[in-house]
């Protein structure tokens, strides 16, 4: 069965020194078939789907303990880890400091 309601994982960062500054601004990860920004197009790859984005639809049931991979992609994401953002679609951190 498939849920009525999504529940999503989203992962970001700041340039900020300090997180916890309301100012700070908050930049996402997108990701190459995970619903994120709504003005873009659905992505279609049937009958195949991007492994990532599909588990990270299924973290959003569980807790990260759960999922502990999670902290092991947000390690790889801070350290601007090339395999790893070759996953996703877009960085917000391209060319500049890691978050």
């Amino acid at each position: 069965s498939i849920t009525k309601e999504r529940t999503e994982v989203i992962l970001q960062g700041t340039s900020s020194l300090d997180p916890k500054d309301p100012t700070a601004v908050w930049e996402e990860f997108e990701f190459k078939c995970k619903p994120g920004d709504l003005r873009r197009r659905p992505c279609l790859i049937s009958p195949y789907h991007y492994r990532l984005d599909w588990l990270m639809w299924f973290a959003a049931f569980q807790t990260y303990e759960q999922n502990e991979w999670i902290i092991h992609l947000a390690g790889k994401l801070l350290a601007q880890e090339e395999e790893t953002l070759s996953l996703l679609a877009t960085n917000p951190f391209a060319g500049r400091e890691p978050p």
